[in-house]
């Protein structure tokens, strides 16, 4: 907790404290007032996020998870990645939070060791965890990516990740990247994109593309969230999420291996 507590960068939510006290255990985060993404995303009306906004909240949460990946020697794998994991301050910023916490939650001794958490399905939201966890529940730096390739479907489409609306969908059964992938076989990946998001076709198109690279099936031919955080970057340039927090190099890990 003393190290989780240490991590500090302006896309990740900080631990301010903790306590222990017998089977309780109680952690104290900054608090974020605008909520969870997955929240947001949901509440009709006013509080409807605009392409710009949309795109602004995917490149600050790729630039938090890129360090967590690539700013340490050894990297920081997040594990249990969703939209309910992107906490938007008032700003509409985007803060990663619960960071390493699937590593410290294991079962008692006695009760399975150090069993992986994946393997009883208490980690790893369904339709955000990665194929490969069904045979291998390890997390791994492809597995977050694969999860934030999710979370950039669920913006772009404002579907959610376990399933599609019926009015959308069209009675569709199954998650969102079974959908956007069906859509996409057929030609018809447009119908995919949020009704209400009016013009800005080529940046969309181009946000597909980054999200597509990092659902891939195969982990290897994922790309890495130094490239994520780069693509997105390019794409937002001139909206105002290009030149921030340079103070924070993406020094490690840079290729698209899983180290």
């Amino acid at each position: 907790m003393g190290r989780i507590g240490q991590l500090r960068h302006p896309n990740i939510v900080p631990l301010l404290g903790f306590c222990v006290v017998e089977e309780e255990r109680l952690l104290v985060y900054k608090h974020m007032e605008s909520g969870a993404l997955s929240k947001v995303m949901k509440e009709p009306g006013e509080t409807l996020l605009d392409w710009a906004t949309r795109l602004r909240i995917a490149v600050g949460a790729a630039r938090g998870l890129a360090w967590l990946h690539h700013g340490f020697q050894m990297p920081q794998i997040h594990q249990n990645l969703s939209s309910s994991a992107v906490l938007l301050d008032e700003d509409y910023e985007a803060r990663i939070t619960d960071v390493g916490l699937t590593r410290l939650v294991r079962m008692a001794p006695g009760e399975g060791g150090d069993t992986s958490p994946f393997l009883n399905g208490d980690f790893g939201e369904f339709g955000y965890v990665a194929p490969e966890y069904a045979s291998n529940p390890v997390g791994t730096m492809k597995g977050d990516t694969y999860a934030f390739g999710v979370i950039l479907l669920e913006l772009v489409s404002g579907q959610e990740a376990a399933s599609v609306s019926s009015d959308v969908g069209e009675g569709f059964k199954g998650t969102l990247v079974d959908w956007v992938y069906q859509l996409k076989s057929t030609g018809r990946i447009a119908d995919a994109v949020d009704k209400s998001l009016k013009g800005s076709d080529a940046e969309i198109s181009e946000f597909l593309k980054v999200a597509f690279q990092c659902i891939v099936a195969r982990p290897k031919e994922r790309i890495s969230m130094y490239r994520v955080y780069h693509s997105l970057k390019s794409i937002g340039t001139g909206r105002d999420v290009s030149e921030q927090f340079d103070e924070f190099p993406l020094a490690y890990n840079k290729d698209d291996a899983d180290t």
